[in-house]
């Protein structure tokens, strides 16, 4: 099957320094890496709406480079660090993105992520439809 790598604008160094992409088209599915709430400079904001609502935009312009938007997303896995204490604000800000019918979507409560100051990443599968 044949597989189709997303880079949108200014994503390729990053992504070629750890070898990931930021999508990946296989078959008739959009495969997104996770994405965490740091903003266009790399730098993680304290406030966590902000950081909820960048990682939401960051997916936004990899389904974009699709030709996706959000209401092609059919499965959502979060992973989050303090869940309990910040869960109600995501919901919130993630219904701004999220559309009926709404994706699957599992919330996982982590030790840790990757990215300094991360409390959320996010990943995401959308699907292409027929033509």
């Amino acid at each position: 099957m044949a597989r189709r790598a997303l880079f949108p604008a200014g994503a390729r160094t990053t992504a070629d320094q750890i070898k990931l992409s930021p999508g990946i088209i296989s078959g008739s599915h959009v495969f997104l890496t996770g994405m965490t709430g740091s903003g266009p400079d790399g730098t993680m904001s304290e406030d966590l709406e902000e950081q909820f609502r960048q990682a939401f935009e960051k997916i936004g312009v990899v389904l974009r480079e699709a030709g996706l938007g959000f209401g092609s997303i059919v499965e959502m896995t979060t992973y989050h660090v303090g869940l309990r204490a910040h869960f109600d604000t995501f919901c919130e800000v993630r219904s701004n993105y999220v559309s009926d019918p709404f994706p699957a979507w599992t919330a996982v409560e982590v030790a840790g992520l990757r990215r300094e100051g991360a409390v959320v990443e996010i990943k995401v599968v959308a699907a292409i439809e027929p033509r």
